[in-house]
């Protein structure tokens, strides 16, 4: 388990987590969102043991990751900063990860390597920055770890390159339980990858929810009356956002869909339609309801 219990850091007078509690189970798969700045490349650097804190705790299965060699040899960060392994080439990254990862595999290195089709002899300095990734990718799935921390982890990779990568996390995640986190500020990467997800904002975890059970929970409802009815009369809805244009009305609604649409039908609208809600959208809405103007900030 990672566990970050009322974990503050400060940069000067920059207070960049500002009491954060998180606790993430082995063996899933985790998205941290947020805008720059918010945070979330601080949270994986504490986890990795790049830095300290300055107040709280923060532990990897118990043990705290800064100046523990041993826990690190589980631990591997792809950071988004690459510009150090210019000189590199992709066998000399596998050389250098070796000596600090006892568990690296050959075989399963040359495996992804292959169905990348990155050059070994090539200076990482030649790269693209999507190819910089997959080469990183490939070393920390190569390293196999415990625990796979990737920063942006799909910034610069094509559509194709994305499924391919995405898989390759995925079979890893199968093969050695491993726990992934990934950070990112697009919702559709954490949507289509992670089982969980938490959303940073100006230092604080504002939600952390399972997103199956996310988004059984919040319906979009487009509806239409003969009458113009306002939020007001629908006091036994829970209801995050209400729009109305002329006839037309936008619910966004916490609940079961089948007892929301019972109890509108009994206003006998003239049309009643459940609308998919992406990700997106359901944190927004939830965001709104606690205050925050996240569309705006």
């Amino acid at each position: 388990m990672l566990k970050l219990d009322k974990v503050v850091k400060k940069f000067g007078d920059f207070t960049a987590l500002d009491a954060i509690d998180l606790e993430i189970p082995k063996g899933s798969a985790y998205g941290l969102i947020g805008s720059n700045g918010a945070g979330k490349s601080t949270i994986l650097r504490i986890l990795s043991g790049i830095y300290t804190i300055d107040s709280g705790v923060a532990m990897v299965d118990g043990q705290v990751v800064f100046d523990n060699p041993d826990i690190k040899k589980r631990i591997f960060f792809v950071n988004d900063e690459t510009v150090q392994w210019n000189n590199y080439t992709l066998n000399e990254m596998r050389d250098f990860f070796k000596v600090f990862y006892p568990s690296f595999s050959e075989e399963k290195f040359t495996e992804m390597q292959t169905a990348l089709g990155l050059p070994r002899e090539k200076r990482l300095s030649t790269f693209s920055k999507g190819m910089k990734r997959q080469a990183f990718v490939i070393c920390g799935i190569s390293c196999r770890p415990d625990f796979l921390f990737l920063d942006e982890a799909f910034d610069g990779l094509d559509p194709t390159m994305r499924i391919v990568v995405k898989k390759m996390l995925v079979d890893a995640m199968l093969d050695n339980e491993m726990t992934v986190i990934i950070s990112s500020h697009n919702l559709y990467e954490i949507d289509e990858f992670c089982d969980r997800a938490g959303l940073l904002h100006k230092g604080k975890i504002v939600f952390d929810r399972e997103l199956d059970s996310l988004k059984g929970n919040i319906q979009k409802i487009q509806t239409a009356f003969d009458r113009n009815y306002e939020k007001e009369d629908f006091t036994d809805i829970e209801i995050l956002h209400y729009e109305r244009n002329r006839s037309v009305v936008y619910i966004i609604a916490k609940g079961d869909a089948e007892e929301i649409k019972a109890k509108i039908q009994a206003k006998s609208p003239k049309i009643l339609d459940i609308v998919p809600l992406s990700l997106e959208e359901i944190f927004i809405y939830e965001l709104e309801v606690l205050g925050y103007d996240f569309r705006n900030s």
